[in-house]
């Protein structure tokens, strides 16, 4: 029998809750939890002698339970006579001193300062139905009486939904009489799921408002939020903030709900912060793979992200998720990135902070008793060191930071903090040699370094930059792309002027300059933070063919366009520029570098068998086709080279047509380059293949 309203407005009604308690009968109905859900919130709030007044008491259990275990001071007061009469009758042999009294809790009859505790299970948001002017009338004089038949130091316990309209008024009348709030999560009454029709989708609270003295012209006000039962209550700043934390905590329940009724509903993300700090923790996504056979043993798993590792493709992007669910066989599998930042003891220590956590997003129907498995990359949870925090007045704050990869190479990343998902740079470290081996290096390298080329400084003591290794996918295919110019066996004989808009931590300016030497390398960076970055932490160093301009990369270029230098065009021009603008569809370069009018001023700057290469990053498919369409205009020959695994597309353009290479001839050229590269002394990473690179590119 449905005996819940058809609508809210009905539960501020006298005669709803007449009949309410006329059709329940002698039945207890026990709104928001029974007693074993509430008791250990109960019991650290109220103590044994104390006396306490419950409002709206129904007839719930919760008062009579109270009293069996020595709570015997209670006084309860309902507007039903119905209920009132009902219990009167169940509790008078067995309860002697407990009350049962017909009262208007808007105007109560007891005198001031009366009572201790005053118990509210429901009754505030029973009245609070909404936020007309005569609703909320009466709730102050609900809020009023309560305060008035309060002792000083005595606590308004009010259990509730805390729905926003319900907190903004309970927290806004008594922070502005001078009183202590507190929001306490109940623990034990979360998992209240709408498994039928008597049970919410929302979590359970309870509002403990304590009665201080009021003191002249004290503007003191205290907010604290507890999500455990034991727990350590944090302090918040505001009552915006205390909100806005309740209803954080409202929508993960809502979340956890919908997990356990549907799946496959696509890929979900939420946070977990430090009870604490309130700062993040781990972030976590979860992902069904509705295809995966069903079996008893994979329903559901746990993957930890090991530090360092949650930018990949496989764990950083919804699609590499997907495959990664898939491929470990399970229904539903929940990633776990560790945030930089927080210390971590280990996978067990992980697994024992998270189980109770990640069971909440396990799908329905899951038991108790079931095991779930801990997944891991070689079972463990990585290595991550931060180096270096700072920040840009342009760029904002960022880390320096060296991550374990799967090879058990050692990286080092710059991230913006703003964009902590995405590598700005990266650079692979040299493994730890012997004193002798390293003196041994830098001998051979001194001996192959050009006269002109400075030692660069060291990434970090006792760690060197692998100069020869590129890390970032993009930046392989750019450097391919070089294989578009002309008589590319030459290149390392022949001048070549490059000029490189966007330094980051100048990993690939650094590997023109190194692997071409007769090369001479411009590199434009509006921001004079990652001038020193790159330098202090990447092994960049300056030269006299490799000069760094700080200016915006707008500028430079106009400038040089308009004659502004007086230097010769460039062979090659290369964007890897990023927008600092996150809302846009493309983030890379900003929208301006790629106008109709800046990339006539680029043509004017290339040499007519010269090549433009441009790092795209763009989601939006429509701003993209308009992208390679204005090239187009520009530079009558494009080609693409999609990234695979990421966002990333390399567009190599240049001004002539009739340069257009067919695959086979394109892959001649980019051989030929690549057997003078991989020449003893030259450094050359064997893993790096260039034809490779240039296998899939298409002619726009």
């Amino acid at each position: 029998m449905n005996l819940l309203p058809k609508s809210s407005k009905e539960f501020g009604s006298v005669d709803y809750w007449e009949k309410f308690f006329q059709v329940r009968g002698k039945k207890a109905f026990e709104w928001y939890g029974t007693y074993l859900e509430l008791c250990g919130l109960l019991h650290k709030y109220i103590k044994p002698r104390e006396k306490v007044l419950v409002i709206g008491c129904g007839n719930s259990e919760l008062s009579e339970q109270l009293y069996d275990v020595g709570y015997q001071d209670i006084v309860n007061i309902d507007i039903s006579e119905v209920v009132i009469k009902q219990m009167k009758e169940h509790n008078a042999s067995r309860r002697p001193q407990m009350r049962f009294l017909k009262m208007d809790m808007m105007q109560m009859e007891f005198p001031d300062a009366s009572f201790q505790v005053v118990l509210d299970k429901g009754t505030l948001d029973a009245v609070l139905t909404d936020e007309e002017e005569k609703t909320l009338q009466q709730v102050d004089r609900m809020l009023a009486e309560v305060g008035r038949v309060l002792q000083v130091g005595g606590r308004y316990l009010c259990i509730s939904l805390a729905q926003a309209h319900v907190l903004k008024k309970a927290v806004g009348h008594f922070s502005r009489e001078g009183w202590m709030v507190r929001v306490h999560q109940v623990a034990s009454c979360q998992d209240q799921v709408m498994e039928a029709e008597h049970r919410f989708s929302l979590p359970v609270f309870a509002f403990i408002m304590t009665k201080f003295r009021p003191v002249a012209g004290s503007a003191l006000q205290i907010f604290e939020l507890c999500t455990q039962e034991q727990g350590k209550p944090r302090r918040l700043d505001s009552a915006e903030r205390l909100a806005e934390a309740v209803l954080e905590r409202q929508q993960y329940a809502w979340l956890c709900c919908q997990l356990r009724r549907k799946a496959g509903q696509g890929s979900v993300s939420l946070d977990l912060c430090d009870g604490d700090t309130g700062e993040p923790r781990y972030t976590l996504h979860v992902v069904d793979s509705p295809t995966v056979k069903p079996s008893r043993d994979n329903h559901f798993a746990i993957f930890i992200i090991p530090q360092g590792r949650e930018t990949e493709w496989l764990f950083g992007m919804e699609e590499g998720r997907k495959q990664l669910a898939a491929s470990a066989g399970f229904r539903r599998l929940v990633t776990v990135a560790l945030h930089r930042g927080q210390q971590y003891a280990g996978m067990d220590s992980i697994q024992a902070e998270l189980s109770a956590r990640v069971m909440e997003l396990a799908p329905l129907g899951l038991t108790a008793q079931q095991q779930v498995p801990f997944l891991s990359v070689g079972g463990d949870i990585g290595i991550r060191t931060i180096q270096h925090q700072d920040c840009s007045p342009l760029s904002g704050d960022y880390v320096i930071e060296d991550v374990q990869g799967d090879d058990r190479h050692f990286f080092r990343r710059l991230i913006f903090l703003n964009n902590r998902n995405v590598v700005q740079s990266e650079a692979r470290l040299l493994r730890d040699m012997s004193h002798r081996a390293q003196k041994k290096r830098k001998k051979d390298r001194k001996k192959q370094r050009p006269a002109d080329t400075p030692e660069a400084p060291s990434a970090a003591p006792g760690k060197s930059i692998d100069r020869g290794y590129l890390c970032c996918e993009h930046h392989k295919a750019m450097i391919a792309g070089l294989a578009l110019l002309r008589n590319p066996e030459l290149l390392l004989e022949t001048p070549l002027a490059v000029l490189v808009v966007g330094l980051g931590g100048g990993s690939l300016p650094l590997f023109v300059h190194d692997h071409f030497p007769k090369s001479c390398v411009h590199a434009v960076e509006i921001d004079p933070s990652m001038l020193e970055v790159a330098t202090q932490w990447f092994g960049f160093a300056q030269s006299d063919r490799m000069k760094v301009h700080i200016a915006d990369g707008l500028d430079y270029v106009t400038a040089l366009a308009q004659g502004g230098e007086a230097r010769p065009p460039y062979d090659v021009v290369m964007f890897d520029v990023d927008s600092k603008d996150p809302t846009l569809g493309m983030s890379c370069p900003p929208p301006a570098f790629v106008e109709p009018a800046f990339l006539q001023n680029v043509r004017s700057i290339l040499t007519p068998g010269g090549v433009f290469i441009l790092n795209l990053v763009c989601r939006d498919l429509g701003l993209k086709d308009s992208v390679l369409a204005g090239l187009k205009a520009v530079f009558p020959l494009l080609y693409i080279r999609r990234i695979e695994g990421e966002v990333n597309e390399i567009l190599f353009c240049q001004l002539c047509p009739e340069q257009k290479l067919a695959t086979p001839e394109l892959l001649a050229m980019a051989q030929a380059l690549e057997r003078m590269l991989r020449r003893p002394g030259q450094g050359w990473d064997d893993t790096y293949v260039l034809s490779e690179m240039l296998k899939t590119v298409k002619i726009v």
